[in-house]
């Protein structure tokens, strides 16, 4: 189940009174980027990528967390029914499913990180999955941003990146890339 693009716009207004930051901005252009990318694939609705990628940071309503925000997200969007933003909100920061790749700290109770555990394992992506991990990469507060940058200011603040991470990241871009038959730059501008 999903809220509406009415209903998910409100839910990230009231969050970012508990927790403002640039993490909605970030969110909105994610959204944005989702919605133009979904747009053009025959096989995905472009309303529905819009929502996901505006709420796949909705943990982020709870405080300033790394890994926390995923669980949070995961759990707040479980409590109010919407299965599909909560599987989001777990997938949204793994473009390989596997929590060993995970980039900032483990801040997360042992209960929430059986939870994210369990739920990477043995996943299987679907397109929305893929299209807001992209979207993620390619979002930042004052819009959209070259993900190698992006990515390269992650390694320098956290000190590495794994490569097996930035690869899976390359190929979605190449993914969508090929499937819209555009480069995605020019899609998402």
């Amino acid at each position: 189940m999903l809220p509406t693009r009415e209903e998910a716009e409100k839910l990230v207004i009231d969050a970012e009174q508990c927790n403002p930051g640039p993490w909605g901005d970030h969110s909105r252009v994610a959204a944005l980027c989702a919605e133009k990318i979904a747009a053009l694939c025959e096989d995905m609705d472009a309303e529905k990528a819009y929502i996901l990628g505006l709420l796949h940071d909705i943990g982020r309503r709870f405080g300033v967390k790394h890994l926390g925000h995923v669980y949070d997200g995961y759990k707040y969007m479980t409590d109010l029914g919407y299965d599909e933003v909560a599987r989001i909100c777990l997938t949204h920061s793994f473009s390989i499913p596997d929590i060993s790749v995970y980039i900032g700290n483990f801040d997360v109770s042992e209960e929430g990180l059986e939870v994210i555990k369990k739920g990477l394992t043995g996943m299987v992506y679907d397109e929305y999955d893929k299209l807001i991990q992209l979207c993620d990469c390619l979002a930042s507060a004052g819009g959209v941003v070259d993900m190698a940058e992006r990515m390269e200011d992650v390694r320098r603040r956290y000190g590495s990146y794994p490569q097996e991470k930035w690869d899976a990241n390359m190929a979605l871009l190449k993914y969508f890339g090929d499937k819209v038959g555009r480069d995605i730059y020019q899609v998402v501008e």
